[in-house]
């Protein structure tokens, strides 16, 4: 009797679990069983493991085999388990040495021919294994890139089946021939599959903050909208623009990425898991340290917001958005239920699925942009009478977002329509992203300082009961906005939020504590009932 056990990771979400992969041999009839709950493309690693490994100079044991997949509770799912799955027979059938396989994870789908071929979600795999305590593992070799991101971890990128068995059994390992210059690595291809989010913009602009063609002072007059733009930078204060079509709602968005400071090592860790783990990483690119865009179609379902799927549930938008900007252009057009779905992300940080193959939990600490029209024509002011809406329709419109989702918001903005002095350049031109992004990242780093020895790193993390008893502002600073709260115009929330904000001022002004004109600052943003204070950051140092 032959027996060999060898080890791989099984994704729930982002998060991995380490799988014993325990391989068998009696005498008997010559047949392979699989156990251990595993699904359809697993099962179908039956068929796939034995051509690979008969074309890679193997001999396949003509005996009862019997895989099992430990822990047996735990559902396994994917074709990343091949790699281990062919090892294992090949310990039991003493190819290769089992004392040698059981303490190396081994990630990666074989093909019948005995390449190995790369999965989603080799990053969150690899420091699921380096938790566990492994050392050892061996991905694909156009993966081992990204499993590299890993400390502590030795990595063997292998490229074909063959490699493997010669270094695991001390052989030479034979030379491969190389693909041609110039056609497609047909290895790449499962990465990126129709239906994972690619090409619909729910994926991360690794460029956003190289792309010189995207830069604030491209966006004409519009001084409130683009302090509320370098604000919610800042602070990560979630933002909502109104105003008519063609005034610049979207252009606002779209540079909002560019003047994000970059991530920290963790933060693109938990970034580049969430793309590996849906195929969006860049090509090339293993560990994304720039803050990722999302802005989906607002034919979006709710599933694809907030993630979901059949079977084991896959990453939705605001998972996508992770760590940097979720852009919901025409917000009304959405459907109610879907946009209600993203109160619970947007207060805790994080998203929990809940579907009859498992729970899963997605991180989702995003900066969420809304833009809307003010009524379904998008002429309608209070200062002209363009707008050719009955009441009812405008109310109806506007209706469509709900008070407990616009009251998770920080900053409000009336985008005005651009005139034509303006466009004709007749006015100052605005700063540029990077000197906005200068201040942003001095204001970050103001507020990092503050919270040193807390879990927060930005004003927008700081629970409301914790602002208000540890970081106060200015003695009388908070009477106008305490004054709107007993008559109802800011509700409990929403004061925290005001004072939340007005840090965020006083971050980018330079100033030590919030004083009233902070704070009115952060009211107009917030109630959009100006306040007599001038809108520009500059003007307040």
């Amino acid at each position: 009797m032959g027996f060999a056990r060898t080890c791989s990771v099984a994704l729930v979400g982002v998060e991995g679990v380490v799988v014993e992969v325990q391989a068998d041999l009696e005498p008997g009839v010559a047949a392979f069983t699989l156990v251990g709950l595993p699904d359809k493309s697993l099962t179908e690693s039956r068929d796939r493991v034995r051509a690979a490994v008969v074309n890679s100079g193997g001999e396949w044991p003509q005996k009862k085999l019997t895989v099992g997949l430990s822990p047996a509770s735990v559902p396994k799912a994917g074709s990343g388990f091949d790699l281990a799955v062919a090892c294992a027979v090949l310990g039991a059938s003493e190819r290769i040495d089992p004392r040698v396989l059981a303490d190396i994870v081994m990630i990666g789908e074989l093909g019948l021919d005995g390449r190995v071929r790369p999965v989603r979600g080799i990053l969150p795999a690899v420091l699921a294994a380096a938790d566990a305590g492994y050392e050892q593992v061996v991905v694909p070799e156009c993966a081992a890139a990204e499993a590299s991101l890993v400390p502590g971890v030795s990595v063997l990128g292998v490229r074909t089946l063959r490699q493997l068995i010669a270094v695991l059994a001390d052989e030479p390992v034979p030379d491969e021939e190389p693909d041609e210059p110039g056609r497609p690595d047909p290895l790449l291809a499962g990465l990126r599959v129709p239906g994972t989010g690619a090409a619909t913009g729910m994926h991360s602009s690794g460029a956003a903050q190289q792309d010189h063609g995207h830069d604030l002072a491209d966006v004409v007059g519009q001084i409130s909208a683009r302090t509320a733009v370098e604000v919610a930078a800042a602070g990560g204060h979630h933002l909502f623009l109104e105003g008519p079509p063609g005034a610049g709602k979207t252009m606002l968005a779209e540079r909002l990425p560019a003047i994000l400071p970059r991530l920290a090592r963790e933060e693109s860790l938990e970034v580049t898991a969430v793309h590996s783990v849906a195929g969006l990483l860049p090509p090339g690119k293993p560990l994304i340290d720039v803050a990722p865009y999302c802005a989906p179609h607002h034919s979006a379902t709710m599933q694809a917001l907030v993630g979901g799927g059949p079977g084991i549930a896959r990453p939705g938008a605001v998972s996508l958005s992770h760590r940097g900007v979720l852009f919901l252009d025409e917000t009304p057009e959405f459907n109610t239920q879907a946009l209600d779905a993203l109160r619970q992300p947007l207060e805790a940080g994080h998203v929990v699925i809940a579907r009859s193959a498992g729970v899963v939990r997605f991180p989702a600490r995003f900066l969420m942009v809304l833009a809307a029209n003010p009524c379904p024509c998008g002429r309608f002011s209070q200062t002209d009478d363009f707008c050719e809406c009955p009441p009812s329709a405008i109310r109806r419109y506007q209706a469509r977002l709900s008070g407990p989702l616009l009251d998770r918001v920080d900053l409000r903005v009336q985008v005005d329509r651009v005139t034509r002095d303006q466009l004709a350049g007749r006015g100052a031109r605005g700063e540029s992203t990077a000197v906005v992004a200068d201040r942003v990242r001095a204001a970050r780093e103001r507020a990092a300082m503050r919270f040193a020895g807390t879990p927060w790193r930005t004003n927008s993390d700081v629970p409301g009961r914790e602002l208000r008893s540890r970081w106060h502002a200015v003695s009388g600073a908070m009477d106008e906005a305490e004054r709107n709260l007993e008559r109802g115009v800011l509700t409990a929330r929403g004061l925290d939020r005001v004072l939340r904000v007005a840090w965020t001022v006083a971050d980018l002004a330079g100033h030590d504590r919030p004083d009233a004109t902070d704070v009115a600052l952060a009211l107009q943003l917030r109630t959009g009932v100006p306040r007599g204070v001038p809108m520009a950051i500059g003007a307040l140092t």
